[in-house]
């Protein structure tokens, strides 16, 4: 057996670590950006439903995000499109939360100043990017699998 062959039929006994790992990590970035805009408290700005559906959001991504890891760990294509679909919604976080409060001003003050409004946007930049990168390789591998179990499956016919 020639090197590729032995790779194509390691996918059948190994688990997609890097793309489950790079998952948790996504949802590490995520727990910082959830935690830095949370931590702030400037007046009452963020007691309002946009807070609440965020709040919500960082839940189900944090739930999803572990889902498509253990998914993705085990090869399943589904679960590396849905890391991808995840992946880019959070570029568009960039847009709402971060956005609002950094142009927003309470009693004087600047609800988001520019070093946290980097920061925020750093955290959800990396949390997408890294959920796209664990997708298109979860994508990837979960083919050269399927592809691989076929070829097995014509030789033995």
């Amino acid at each position: 057996m020639d090197e590729k062959q032995i790779r194509k039929d390691r996918l059948r006994y190994t688990k997609n670590s890097l793309s489950s790992g790079l998952a948790l990590l996504a949802i590490l970035f995520n727990v910082f950006f959830f935690v830095n805009i949370y931590k702030s408290d400037v007046g009452s700005y963020y007691y309002s439903y946009i807070t609440g559906i965020s709040i919500i959001y960082n839940l189900l991504f944090m739930l999803f995000g572990f889902l498509c890891s253990e998914g993705v760990k085990r090869y399943h294509f589904g679960y590396a499109v849905t890391l991808i679909v995840i992946g880019c919604l959070q570029f568009v976080r960039i847009f709402i939360i971060p956005r609002m409060a950094s142009n927003a001003v309470v009693n004087d003050q600047t609800v988001m100043d520019a070093a946290q409004h980097t920061r925020v946007i750093f955290y959800l930049v990396a949390s997408g990017s890294i959920c796209i990168i664990a997708g298109i390789i979860g994508m990837i591998r979960s083919r050269q699998l399927t592809a691989y179990e076929a070829e097995l499956a014509a030789k033995a016919h």
